[in-house]
């Protein structure tokens, strides 16, 4: 859903959306077993290999990052979500789904230590997506046309329960072996039967053009160093160029030469905030040539040069 909010809105606490009797019970629990299972500040995994606890006790800064195809729920507070120009706002009443790889941006306007912010995020493997498909066979998914890889749904209490019992195994580790597969297989059912579950649906089926789509973001994402030639992209998932690109940005709101500059970008900014590399080192592994444009680009999407960035970042950490 559209966040009309202002970005210079000044902090405040959130005011929890209503829920039913049920699912306010739900998200009570939810709130809790996050709470329990969650230490520290960020994102942690849990001995659920797909299973991830967020907690943030202060405000983010809205940072641009890939993420892998996931559903993320909310237990506490809100968060804005940016995909290109398009802005998101998910809390409590909704879940979030990214159907397939792609760089967003993600910023938690308050949270305190009397009120983190709290959710949780279930990556999600298409390949298992496909196993459920074949097993199940037609499933009734409602067949239209695709649009952005991330949607928002509003929640219910079927898919909280399932969450909320995939959690709970984390408390008896040994049945987590035998009992998590079988949950985590049933959310992604509830999650195909949705009302935006086609888009999940077509990043399994291999003969539909969301799918050859995919597979263009994987490449990309796995030769973002070298030098983009959409032609051959399209050779390589069998489209046409002008279908690529028309596709491509239908799903992830860039066209693919935006993406690729996006994964650039933000790979150079992991080497030169972990690995101390200077930014025309950086800006070179990445695949650029030209120090000016690297650093034109970079101040370009993230607002401040390499080295204005970087000090900004640090002495947020």
């Amino acid at each position: 859903m559209p966040n009309a909010a202002s970005q210079d809105a000044l902090p405040c606490p959130v005011k929890q959306p209503e829920l039913s009797a049920q699912m306010e019970q739900q998200r009570v629990e939810l709130t809790d077993l996050i709470l329990r299972h969650s230490k520290s500040e960020g994102s942690q995994q849990t001995a659920i290999k797909a299973l991830h606890m967020v907690r943030h006790e202060s405000p983010t800064q809205s940072i641009p990052t890939l993420v892998q195809p996931a559903l993320c729920i909310m237990a506490q507070g809100s968060k804005d979500v940016k995909l290109g120009d398009a802005s998101f706002t998910y809390d409590p009443l909704h879940y979030l789904v990214l159907s397939v790889a792609m760089p967003i941006s993600g910023k938690i306007v308050y949270a305190s230590s009397q009120e983190p912010h709290l959710a949780m995020r279930i990556d999600i493997d298409p390949a298992e997506i496909n196993a459920l498909i074949a097993e199940a066979g037609p499933m009734s998914v409602p067949s239209r046309p695709s649009g952005r890889g991330l949607y928002i749904e509003r929640i219910d209490s079927t898919l909280l329960d399932a969450v909320i019992r995939l959690i709970r195994l984390l408390d008896s580790p040994k049945d987590i072996p035998m009992l998590a597969p079988l949950i985590n297989r049933e959310i992604l059912y509830r999650l195909l039967r949705g009302q935006q579950g086609h888009k999940l649906y077509e990043i399994a089926i291999a003969n539909c053009q969301t799918h050859r789509v995919t597979q263009a973001i994987k490449w990309l994402n796995e030769h973002y160093q070298q030098p983009l030639r959409i032609d051959e992209l399209a050779r390589e998932v069998n489209l046409s160029v002008s279908t690529l690109h028309h596709r491509f940005k239908a799903v992830t709101a860039m066209s693919p030469l935006q993406y690729q500059k996006q994964l650039r970008l933000q790979e150079a900014r992991r080497l030169m905030l972990n690995d101390g590399l200077e930014a025309s080192a950086a800006g070179y592994k990445v695949g650029y040539e030209s120090p000016s444009q690297f650093s034109r680009e970079y101040s370009r999407l993230f607002g401040a040069p390499p080295l204005r960035d970087l000090a900004r970042l640090r002495k947020s950490l």
